[in-house]
């Protein structure tokens, strides 16, 4: 007898990632997240939704951190690292995109869901810290362009104002504040660059 489509379970290739396996997997562990919030998350509701296996989930993924981040990054689009021109105009762009991604799609929801993980779990919090390190580092881009053009101090450290930058966004994320004004927005960049002023 045929089985119906929504009864089928995905298949797992061993260890190189079934690309529609995956995309199941990250989709339904989205959609619980959007639906339920953390604590509605878990590897046994991703596997039953997404009609995967555990252990082809825990072998992706080795901690349930490793998968809401991955949940996280798929989403994101935000260029942490824009240029603009000037060091004014590529902080806007960077908290402009930031806050509006957060604030239209369900990736606030999902980055407060790895913030929250991070709280309780060591492994979730060394996770998260070794992901924004990297952000940091990317970002950081935006003041050594504006160290070479002469608009940022020789002495601010790239990834450490980046991760000012950063904290401003979160703590309006974590503060459910994230619809501001564009102008206001522009007074937040303008303050931030004028901080790293040479």
């Amino acid at each position: 007898m045929k089985e119906k489509a929504q009864e089928i379970r995905r298949t797992s290739i061993g260890a190189q990632r079934n690309p529609q396996s995956q995309e199941a997997i990250l989709q339904a562990a989205e959609e619980i997240l959007v639906e339920g919030g953390l604590g509605a998350f878990s590897i046994e509701a991703v596997a039953r939704r997404a009609r995967a296996g555990k252990p082809t989930i825990y072998r992706w993924w080795p901690s349930k951190t490793m998968l809401l981040l991955d949940v996280y990054h798929r989403q994101k689009y935000v260029d942490i690292a824009p240029d603009t021109g000037s060091v004014e105009g590529d902080i806007f762009q960077v908290l402009h995109g930031l806050l509006n991604f957060w604030r239209t799609e369900s990736g606030g929801a999902v980055f407060r869901s790895v913030i929250a993980e991070a709280q309780t779990n060591p492994d979730a919090c060394h996770a998260l810290g070794a992901y924004m390190a990297d952000r940091y580092r990317q970002g950081g881009e935006i003041f050594r362009r504006a160290q070479k053009r002469g608009e940022a101090a020789d002495w601010i450290d790239p990834g450490q104002a980046m991760e000012l930058i950063a904290s401003f966004a979160w703590h309006r994320l974590l503060t459910d504040r994230l619809d501001i004004k564009e102008d206001e927005l522009r007074r937040v960049a303008r303050q931030f660059a004028n901080s790293v002023k040479a």
